[in-house]
């Protein structure tokens, strides 16, 4: 045991030993004095660029001084102020270092907001809607609207179609906030009916007749004091009045006076 420990001794101590230790030491001290520089290098150690304020620039502008600077920039995205003219950057990042004291490097990418007055909004779902809601809905997104009526035997009041700068669109369309857009609504047709000549018959027969065409209908009996009278009684007035061809629509209300007396001449 004790030969062993005496000869390791020998060999730590020996000139073989202590070059490759010394060799060891000498890459490792190259390998960090690499970094060093090579980190002082590619982080610009030392460097020290102010950053602008752009608030209120021109992009186009702002874009000239970054790069004069040898600073990079991008346009994030653009926000919606019609007070401002279009393209002026509205924020950035980071700050100009008179605000936030910071300074940074060539190359540093400072991003950038920019305004647009033009607002996309989505056209939310209308068909089938009744106007007194699509109103509301639209109202509240900016969007003008005009109203065409189209007759439709379903659908009244709802709208049928949506179009804008004369073409059809549908729901999650965005068109710009303010955009106008035309509602073709539908709009219930009711039947017209030609107004019969009723005078002179009785109140079962213009009953029957009125009954036909579905129209509301008040009667008034004029001297007559029993059931049988006002069974036997005759149209001597009505209204709307009889002229040849002349139709109304079924909601129309007729009113027809009764009588036992024969119609005036």
């Amino acid at each position: 045991m004790g030969n062993f420990f005496l000869a390791v001794k020998e060999f730590i101590i020996s000139k073989y030993f202590l070059k490759q230790i010394g060799l060891i030491i000498l890459v490792y001290l190259g390998i960090v004095l690499g970094l060093m520089l090579f980190l002082r290098y590619e982080t610009n150690h030392g460097e020290k660029i102010e950053v602008p304020n752009l608030i209120g620039k021109s992009s186009e502008e702002g874009k000239k001084i970054l790069t004069e600077l040898g600073l990079q920039y991008q346009i994030l995205d653009s926000i919606y102020d019609p007070s401002k003219p279009v393209g002026t950057i509205v924020s950035q990042h980071p700050e100009a270092t008179a605000i936030s004291q910071l300074f940074v490097k060539s190359g540093r990418i400072i991003s950038l907001r920019v305004s647009k007055n033009k607002e996309l909004v989505e056209i939310p779902e209308l068909i089938g809607r009744e106007i007194i809601y699509v109103r509301q809905s639209l109202q509240s997104r900016g969007i003008v609207f005009d109203i065409h009526y189209r007759p439709t035997n379903e659908a009244n009041g709802a709208v049928l179609e949506v179009l804008f700068k004369g073409n059809p669109i549908s729901t999650g369309t965005r068109v710009p906030r303010g955009a106008r857009v035309l509602l073709i609504v539908g709009e219930k047709t009711e039947e017209e009916i030609e107004v019969p000549n009723l005078i002179g018959l009785s109140f079962n027969e213009t009953r029957t007749v009125l009954d036909s065409l579905g129209v509301p209908t008040s009667y008034f009996f004029i001297n007559c004091l029993t059931s049988s009278d006002s069974s036997s009684a005759k149209v001597t007035e009505q209204g709307p009045e009889y002229i040849p061809g002349f139709k109304v629509t079924k909601s129309t209300p007729f009113t027809l006076k009764l009588s036992n007396d024969p119609p005036n001449n």
